[in-house]
């Protein structure tokens, strides 16, 4: 229910701001102006402000959905001195890579898990899971905590966002353009937005959003990559790891993240064959095999 009033709300404010942003720039329609064909430059902006925009809100909410979704108890006062020891390796870590304090949570998940998240990389925040903190020695947990600093050191959020918005950009763009080729050519409309302009745009742009996102996920892969290296500088080589690891023996452990951060969480869901083009991670073993390699 928390999804779906999330959702609605989420586009109803783009809308809104979206239709205001686009009257200051002058852009109405996205035909031309015989009403016979496309005006592709209004088309363009219009796809270009509404994909950007979507973007760019989902990540300025990030936080507040990571917290609220997840249940993440921000340690503003150390309860104990486990929770003491995570700040301080957190605000050690936050300084050598030369980023602000982020916030430092822990949320209730048995999963052996990590995130961070965040528009700014000096306002960002960064969890870990309850069962990692049971199962995991210091020296995991600090290599993890340095993953996850790195991912916030690195903008990873900032550019996703950026590479999401370029994507959603295109994918309303070419679903539009087929729509209205559908339209003209298959249902004979010579005049104006037909039925088939709707059905053929909405059909184009989930197939072409799939498609696309192919393109994120293995831009997420190499980022995790980069991370890992953090989280051996930050922590230590060993301890990453033996995080990943230990991971490596929670396989059959469900996922507790929601898809949406599932990206910026230290391990994601384990998938084979084609479906393995919309992973957000790296499978383990090479993960593992490329901090062995690691020469810096």
């Amino acid at each position: 229910m928390k999804r779906i009033v999330l959702f609605l709300a989420t586009n109803f404010a783009i809308i809104i701001v979206a239709s205001i942003t686009l009257s200051l720039l002058g852009v109405g329609s996205i035909l031309d102006e015989s009403g016979t064909g496309l005006d592709l430059t209004a088309l363009l902006i219009f796809c270009f402000v509404v994909g950007m925009m979507g973007s760019f809100i989902s990540l300025a909410m990030s936080k507040k959905i990571a917290k609220w979704s997840m249940k993440v108890r921000i340690i503003d006062k150390p309860q104990n001195s486990e929770e003491q020891w995570l700040v301080d390796t957190v605000r050690k870590q936050a300084a050598e890579a030369g980023i602000g304090m982020p916030e430092v949570g822990i949320f209730e998940a048995q999963q052996s898990n990590a995130f961070a998240t965040g528009a700014n990389r000096n306002n960002a925040l960064v969890a870990v899971s309850r069962g990692m903190l049971q199962r995991f020695d210091r020296s995991e947990v600090e290599a993890v905590m340095g993953h996850e600093v790195g991912h916030v050191a690195n903008g990873d959020m900032i550019t996703l966002a950026l590479m999401q918005g370029v994507i959603n950009t295109f994918v309303m763009f070419l679903a539009r353009v087929i729509g209205f080729a559908v339209d003209r050519v298959v249902f004979r409309n010579e005049r104006g937005l037909g039925i088939g302009y709707f059905v053929a745009t909405i059909a184009s742009e989930i197939v072409l959003a799939i498609l696309a996102s192919t393109i994120v996920f293995w831009y997420s892969r190499k980022r995790e990559f980069i991370a890992d290296r953090a989280g051996a500088r930050l922590g230590s080589r060993q301890g990453m790891i033996d995080a990943l690891k230990r991971l490596q023996a929670e396989v059959n452990v469900p996922n507790q993240l929601p898809e949406s951060m599932q990206a910026f969480g230290i391990t994601g869901g384990k998938r084979s064959g084609l479906k393995a083009l919309f992973m957000t991670h790296p499978p383990l073993e090479k993960r593992i095999a490329a901090l062995y390699n690691m020469t810096d």
